[in-house]
């Protein structure tokens, strides 16, 4: 197994937290596995140990000598070019080729020569492995399949966005194809054509793929196993199969280990009414006047005797129970539907009533809308209850056209708007006017001390009990999404606009919001959305754009 991925035990505490704790894997050629848990679960810090930029506290890692990493940031100076990065992806292929040529030369002169004839052997497994003698051409269809075929090979990396330099590492390595590949996110900043293009090539590759992601449709794609990071009762759990079977196992698993805790703590209980009955009947017999006495002789004691065991035999069973019982599940972060389907008070109900339409049929219509450049869009009308879908590529006006339907982005054309209508919009890039307040702060202020009493962000299951009392300026760009979302779902408008809402979430975390959002209420939802997942499972309306 030596080109295998093993960890054994490890263990890694960052600043006061313990992110993992006795982590083991075994990853052999052909298993592509992925690793999922929430946002902290320690996805992300396991594969710098895997990949060797990080050590462990304790606990080890065998790696394969050919081992790829896809890093957040390239390893290259920002006036490097893409050429550059392409040269060296594709050193390896070439060594492999001028060393061939050397050994066959070499083999010509001497036919008859064992250390040779080994070396060609297991050169030229290694350059089939790798497809050495296509990867020039293989090197121009990744980048072209990778959205950068018009992108000059001479452009700077400095010159480029984050997500065209995402996507530069990430072809370096399929075009290496090393024996184990290490992958955090690699679906961000890809369209739909291009992931499962990735896809495919991962299927494709006979060596170790180790991925962290959110993406469950490519999670249930790619990958044979799937290790949950998340809280569970033996530690991380190692699933077989894709997201799909994940899920089922998931659901199944979570039973037991309720059933389990439910049937000990009733086995806990009835042991501590046994010692306590048991025990005080014990101390009743020990009181008997002396005209109780008269027969009570040997079998009394007898009896005495039989009931202090019972008592000690519970205690002992009971010690043993309350020492080594299973924990409860941990409360998972939960988003419950019923918390966005009571979008309307009775005040909105009110205002509604009292609009400009007096059918209350519709909150927002848009005719003939154009922003130059940006958005065209002839006819879109929103009425209570409606769940709209906007779909499109990159670029195709996505969030341009949440930003006209929230009133904050001006266009041409008729718009009009139910009078009083309120609207809520959760925008890709988050920001708070007060960094420097914690999350349980910035809540009741911005909420208001009844609403956030009566709403509690504990119950929204959208932030972490030990995230709380951070500072807001503190938290990650997911952390900080949740916190906005948590936000307009706890005093919900008539109209919720989503851009993106699972970027940043668990993928089960994005399951419930998803079942959130399909539920039926008298708010209206517009969702704009890459998310494969979410899109083969939307059961509303549905508006694509064109690019």
């Amino acid at each position: 197994m030596s080109d295998a991925l093993l960890a054994r035990d490890l263990v890694r505490t960052l600043g006061a937290r313990r992110v993992l704790d006795g982590v083991s894997l075994t990853a052999a050629p052909g298993h592509r596995i992925g690793l999922i848990g929430e946002n902290g679960a320690g996805k992300s810090t396991l594969l710098r140990l895997l990949a060797g930029v990080d050590r462990p506290d304790s606990g080890a890692v065998i790696r394969p000598a050919d081992l790829g990493f896809l890093h957040q940031e390239l390893p290259f100076a920002g006036d490097s070019t893409i050429a550059d990065v392409l040269d060296d992806a594709l050193r390896e292929a070439r060594t492999d080729l001028a060393e061939l040529d050397r050994l066959t030369r070499a083999l010509a002169e001497s036919p008859e020569d064992a250390a040779l004839l080994e070396a060609y052997g297991a050169r030229l497994d290694q350059a089939q492995q790798r497809e050495s003698w296509d990867a020039d051409r293989r090197a121009e269809i990744i980048l072209d399949r990778l959205g950068l075929g018009g992108v000059p090979h001479g452009r700077s990396l400095a010159s480029l966005s984050g997500g065209q330099r995402g996507r530069i590492a990430l072809a370096a390595l399929l075009v290496r194809r090393p024996a184990a590949l290490l992958l955090d996110e690699p679906t961000n900043h890809l369209d739909d054509a291009a992931a499962v293009f990735v896809e495919e090539e991962l299927r494709g590759m006979t060596g170790v793929v180790v991925v962290a992601s959110h993406d469950r449709a490519f999670l249930d794609a790619v990958c044979t196993d799937l290790v949950d990071l998340d809280p569970a009762l033996d530690g991380p759990v190692r699933y077989g199969g894709g997201y799909g079977a994940y899920l089922a196992e998931k659901r199944a698993e979570r039973e037991r280990w309720e059933r389990r805790h439910a049937e000990e703590q009733e086995e806990l209980g009835e042991l501590r009414r046994a010692v306590a009955v048991t025990a005080r009947r014990v101390a009743l017999d020990g009181l008997r006047r002396d005209n109780e006495k008269m027969g009570y002789g040997h079998r009394a004691g007898r009896v005495q005797q039989q009931i202090s065991r019972r008592v000690r035999d519970a205690a002992r069973r009971l010690a043993e129970l309350e020492r080594e019982q299973v924990p409860a599940p941990p409360s998972p972060l939960r988003f419950r539907p019923r918390t966005v389907v009571a979008a309307a008070d009775a005040t909105k109900a009110a205002q509604a009533a009292d609009s400009c339409d007096p059918q209350g049929e519709t909150l927002l219509s848009l005719r003939d809308v154009r922003v130059p450049g940006r958005l065209a869009i002839d006819r879109l009308d929103l009425a209570p209850g409606d769940r709209l879908l906007v779909t499109g590529s990159n670029g195709a006006g996505k969030s341009t056209l949440l930003a006209v339907l929230a009133g904050r982005l001006d266009a041409r054309g008729e718009i009009r708007r139910r009078r009083g209508l309120t609207v809520g919009l959760l925008t890709q890039d988050t920001a708070f006017e007060r960094p420097e307040r914690t999350v349980r702060e910035t809540y009741e202020r911005v909420l208001g001390p009844e609403r956030a009493e009566s709403v509690p962000l504990r119950s929204l299951g959208l932030i972490g009990p030990r995230d709380m009392d951070l500072r807001v300026g503190e938290l990650s760009v997911g952390q900080r999404r949740r916190l906005a979302l948590a936000l307009l779902v706890a005093d919900p408008p008539e109209l919720l606009l989503l851009d993106e809402p699972t970027n940043h979430l668990s993928p089960r975390l994005s399951d419930e919001l998803e079942e959130a959002l399909r539920a039926d209420g008298p708010g209206a939802i517009v969702v704009a959305s890459h998310d494969r997942w979410l899109r083969a499972r939307w059961q509303g309306g549905h508006v694509r754009l064109p690019i």
